[in-house]
C-alpha cells in the first residue's frame, strides 16, 4: 500500500480513537516535515507514515525533529515493516500497523504512544501564528508587542504563565484556527522553518496560483476537524 492509500483511512481510524481533535498535514518541523499532526485539547501528536514502499533511510533524522516538537509521536507502517519498526523508533513512540484486507485498510495498534520526554515547548509554540501568540498576550492582560518577533512573544509568555496552561492555550488556538487567513499567516510561519529545512535537504517550493474558487481545507493542509465529545478509546 502507498502513503496516499493509507492517509484517508487513517484519519477515520483516528476519529474513532480520539475525542475532539484536528488533523494538520505536511507541517515543517526543523529540518523535516511531519506527515500529520493530531491536535488534541491538551497536546500535539506527530504522526509519521511509512508505507510498504518507503524505506527507513530518513527516519532517524525525522525522529529527532518529531521529538523536539510534539508531546506524543506515532509511526504508522505497512505490514512489510511490522516486524522491524520497533528497533527504529524510541520506546515511547506509538506504533500502528496497516494492511489491506478485502480492499480496505485494517489498522492494528502494536504499541500505545507515551509522553515524549524531549518535547521543547518553544519549538512547539513556533507552529502558532504571531497573531495567535498576540491573542494570548491579550488574554493574560499583556501588551501585544506588535513589532516584536514570535520568539520574543513566546519567551515573554513562558516567563509569566505556567507551561501547563500554555499547552492548553496552544491546543485551543490550533483547534479553532481560521484558515481563511492562510496566506497572511501560514506562509509566514512556513518561511520561518524553511531555512532550517533547507540545511537538511533541498525541497521544491510550492507555488500558489490565483484561482476563482476558494481553497478547500484539504488544500490548506487541514483535513479533519473532529468535535466528538467521546473519551479516547483504543481497541487492540
Amino acid at each position: 500500500m502507498y502513503d496516499k492509500e493509507i492517509r484517508e483511512s487513517l484519519f477515520f481510524f483516528l476519529e474513532e480513537s480520539y475525542g475532539k481533535s484536528r488533523i494538520l498535514e505536511e507541517k515543517v518541523i526543523g529540518r523535516a516535515r511531519a506527515d500529520c499532526v493530531l491536535i488534541q485539547e491538551d497536546s500535539f501528536m506527530g504522526i509519521e507514515i511509512k508505507s510498504d514502499h518507503d524505506s527507513y533511510s530518513r527516519l532517524e533524522g525525522q525522529v529527532k525533529n518529531y521529538n523536539q516538537y510534539f508531546d506524543y509521536n506515532m509511526v504508522v507502517v505497512g505490514s512489510k515493516h511490522a516486524h522491524s519498526i520497533e528497533s527504529h523508533v524510541p520506546s515511547f513512540w506509538g506504533i500502528i500497523t496497516v494492511e489491506e484486507v478485502e480492499g480496505k485498510c485494517d489498522f492494528y495498534i502494536l504499541r500505545q504512544e507515551q509522553k515524549n520526554p524531549f518535547c521543547d515547548i518553544k519549538r512547539k509554540a513556533s507552529l502558532l501564528w504571531k497573531s495567535e501568540l498576540q491573542e494570548l498576550q491579550k488574554k493574560y492582560g499583556f501588551p501585544k508587542y506588535q513589532n516584536k518577533s514570535k520568539s520574543f512573544l513566546v519567551n515573554y509568555l513562558l516567563e509569566r504563565i505556567a507551561e501547563e496552561e500554555l499547552q492548553k492555550d496552544f491546543s485551543h488556538l490550533l483547534l479553532e484556527r481560521d484558515y481563511t487567513i492562510f496566506f497572511v499567516e501560514e506562509k509566514s510561519t512556513e518561511a520561518e522553518g524553511a531555512e532550517e529545512l533547507k540545511k537538511g535537504k533541498k525541497i521544491r517550493k510550492k507555488k500558489y496560483k490565483r484561482r476563482k474558487k476558494s481553497l478547500t481545507k484539504t488544500k490548506l493542509g487541514v483535513t479533519h476537524l473532529i468535535r466528538k465529545g467521546s473519551k479516547r478509546t483504543v481497541k487492540k
